[in-house]
């Protein structure tokens, strides 16, 4: 479970690295915990507080639906299957041819 940072002044989560909070402007400089109170630096911190051992809870990530086992799965975003390309050349020459025989007769 990764550590989480929060701002002592708003209570706005922050990212690990951050030297001010985005929401209130705060600029850190230490870290406190939030369960005993220890202040430190954020490398004290790697894996929660040094002091109680506190970390906050991650929450789970949203769950996502699998793809059924068997069926085909979706083209990915862009990329279209060969026959559709063969299709569109196929049919763009017929039109073609179409319009030179009418060009010629």
């Amino acid at each position: 479970m990764a550590a989480r940072f929060f701002c002592d002044h708003c209570g706005a989560e922050v990212r690990r690295n951050s030297d001010r909070c985005p929401r209130c402007g705060r600029i850190f400089a230490l870290v406190r915990c939030p369960q005993c109170g220890f202040t430190g630096e954020e490398k004290l911190f790697k894996h929660g507080c040094p002091r109680c051992g506190y970390c906050a809870p991650v929450p789970e990530p949203a769950e996502t639906p699998a793809w059924p086992a068997a069926g085909p799965r979706p083209a990915a975003a862009g990329k279209l299957p060969l026959w559709v390309y063969i299709l569109a050349i196929l049919a763009l020459a017929a039109v073609a041819g179409a319009l030179l025989l009418l060009l010629l007769t």
